[in-house]
């Protein structure tokens, strides 16, 4: 995969994750702040990956 794609895919994934977390936070509290951590570790790699950082 070309270096855009990998980023808009880490960005897209990002986006699966905080949906998740929000779900979940109802649910699960920590659970939720684990996908929040991986939803701003996904999207930090996939904005680096495109260039914005």
């Amino acid at each position: 995969m070309d270096a855009d794609l990998w980023g808009i895919a880490l960005v897209v994934l990002g986006g699966f994750l905080a949906g998740g977390a929000y779900a979940m936070w109802k649910v699960n509290r920590l659970i939720a702040v684990a996908l929040a951590g991986c939803t701003v570790l996904a999207v930090a790699s996939g904005a680096l990956r495109l260039g914005y950082l």
